[in-house]
């Protein structure tokens, strides 16, 4: 435990709010009542998961993990595993069945025959390597189809509303703004169809804390993706990830107000909008929610893969160029010369990226070793471009390896709990725009505002984090 880093953290929550108030569109107006209460619900949520609850996130965790693990047995039925029904030899432990090891010799590396006729790590295993397109992206259609299950069961909504009046009571935000807040703890842009019926006629700073609380918090449905990737480093991270997107949301309106202070007068403000469905008899059955969930749940998980693949190949593409420049004019290869320049031009991207972050990560206090600074400053800044599931997957690597400390784990993962890239932008302002187009033009000027303000909330729960933790490695259910 270092107390400097404690402090430096809580100044770091000063800090992200000045930043946010000098881009302010009218400095005059600061909203103290929703920084005060948003920050103060923040602080009651990080006293809850890191001292007196943390018993509670434990058991979260675990709770959270049975269902993680049940997600994958649709997966392993499909590519194999221990589960599957298409490999015919009951005594074999694990590995893909036959659809499986065509894809793995077809687009993998070479194929190297073991004892058990298993693949190497490197290939399609579901057993003892981690496949990303076999393992996270089908925990993304169940989880999808879970949630919409829990909504259709009417599991959901009570919560929701009850997040929704703590938001709108202690922040005095408006009713619209605090359910559509609420909603984003579990969903992403379906929770702006919740309030459908206000959002023409809703003032611009509420618009913009719509699109904050997008930008800033993760759908349940991606939950289980995050967690998988960190969760043999960080056993108890799916009960951080929610406490994360919890915390966010206040950090959301905060933000968001300082950037766009509200000068309107709200139509719900003062109360929580009724939730107008739609007449239960019209309602799909549970199975139909279940598997119409997991059907979207298709779509996004298809989005992902598309968005990955086109992002991180750019991504290269970029830093191949670069790298080639740097050839050219230094005359040197950048695997051969450990120059600072060569070194930069090598991954010019991520670099560039980390520089720009790397004011705002020390803010969060994750650390003042220069190396695990400027290593958790690069996790954040490839976010912006490559999403987050990359630096989660190389997050987990620094855990494993022990280049980074548990401190840093834990900031940075709270860090990366958010869409604040530029792959969710078309999403959420293309959403939005859908649901009023009349007001398209004013979305689209609100969305880089929103993920600027989602970018430094999900910051601020950083902060929040590096504010709470002592060093206790049993917070991180070790």
């Amino acid at each position: 435990m270092n107390p400097i880093l404690n402090l430096l953290s809580l100044l770091g929550i000063v800090g992200l709010c000045f930043i946010a108030w000098l881009g302010s569109e009218d400095r005059r107006i600061i909203p103290w009542k929703v920084i005060f209460w948003g920050i103060g619900l923040q602080m009651v949520v990080g006293l809850i998961v890191f001292g007196l609850g943390s018993n509670l996130v434990e058991g979260l965790s675990n709770l959270l993990n049975v269902v993680l693990d049940a997600s994958e047995a649709g997966a392993q039925f499909l590519f194999g595993g221990p589960a599957s029904m298409l490999v015919s030899d009951p005594n074999f432990a694990a590995g893909p069945g036959p659809a499986g090891r065509w894809i793995a010799r077809t687009v993998g590396n070479p194929y190297v025959a073991v004892a058990g006729d298993r693949l190497g790590t490197d290939n399609l295993n579901p057993g003892f390597a981690y496949v990303l397109a076999f393992r996270a992206l089908p925990q993304v259609i169940f989880f999808s189809g879970l949630v919409s299950l829990l909504y259709r069961l009417n599991i959901i909504q009570p919560v929701v509303k009850w997040f929704a009046v703590i938001f709108q009571k202690t922040m005095r935000i408006s009713g619209a703004e605090a359910v559509a807040g609420a909603a984003n703890i579990f969903v992403g842009i379906e929770s702006a169809i919740a309030i459908k019926p206000f959002l023409l006629d809703m003032t611009r700073s509420e618009l913009c804390a719509i699109l904050t609380s997008c930008f800033g918090s993760i759908a349940s449905s991606v939950l289980a993706l995050y967690a998988g990737l960190l969760r043999p480093t960080f056993p108890s991270i799916a009960g951080h990830l929610v406490s994360a997107s919890i915390m966010t949301i206040p950090a959301c309106f905060v933000i968001s107000k300082l950037l766009i202070p509200e000068t309107g007068e709200p139509k719900t403000l003062g109360h929580i909008p009724d939730d107008k469905e739609s007449d239960s008899s019209k309602r799909p059955n549970p199975m139909d929610s279940l598997i119409g969930g997991a059907l979207d749940g298709v779509k996004m998980a298809v989005g992902i893969a598309a968005a990955i693949i086109a992002i991180l190949g750019m991504v290269a593409l970029i830093n191949a160029v670069f790298s080639g420049i740097s050839t050219l004019v230094l005359g040197a290869s950048p695997a051969g010369d450990t120059s600072l320049v060569t070194q930069f031009f090598a991954n010019p991207l991520a670099n560039l990226l980390g520089m720009l972050f790397l004011p705002l990560t020390f803010l969060t206090g994750v650390s003042l070793d220069w190396q695990e600074l400027w290593t958790c400053s690069l996790l954040i800044g490839r976010r912006l471009f490559e999403t987050n599931i990359p630096p989660y997957q190389a997050l987990g690597v620094f855990a494993q390896t022990g280049e980074i400390s548990t401190r840093a784990l834990l900031i940075v993962s709270y860090v990366l709990c958010g869409f604040t890239h530029f792959a969710s932008y078309g999403i959420f302002v293309g959403g939005l725009s859908g649901l009023i187009p009349e007001r398209r033009n004013e979305v689209a000027s609100l969305g880089f505002k929103a993920l600027w303000a989602g970018t430094l909330a999900t910051l601020m729960t950083g902060c929040m984090a590096g504010l709470f933790d002592i060093g206790n490695a049993a917070v991180l259910g070790r």
